[in-house]
């Protein structure tokens, strides 16, 4: 993670995930998407409450208007989806 790191202090997290999703989402590139476990060091990639709380984070950088969740490519509602999605720069 290119500059980032997460702490596990619950808000410093919340503040680190946001970082990281927008880095690596600059990293990839316009157009490219990461997935959110992408966001999460190895061992915390299989621990649900962090995998919710990144796509909290996710939900919250949609609000702003700064990226898109995806399904299958196609923009979904960030309150209203199930399953795996993909992260985008808007």
């Amino acid at each position: 993670m290119t500059g980032c790191s997460l702490d596990t202090n619950s808000d410093r997290n919340l503040r680190g995930f946001r970082d990281v999703i927008l880095a690596r989402l600059a990293e990839r590139g316009e157009g490219k998407t990461i997935c959110p476990s992408e966001v999460l060091p190895q061992e915390l990639k299989k621990d649900k409450e962090m995998m919710e709380s990144v796509r909290a984070v996710a939900r919250e950088l949609v609000a702003e208007g700064l990226i898109e969740i995806t399904q299958g490519g196609q923009v979904v509602d960030p309150q209203n989806f199930r399953g795996p999605i993909r992260l985008r720069l808007k």
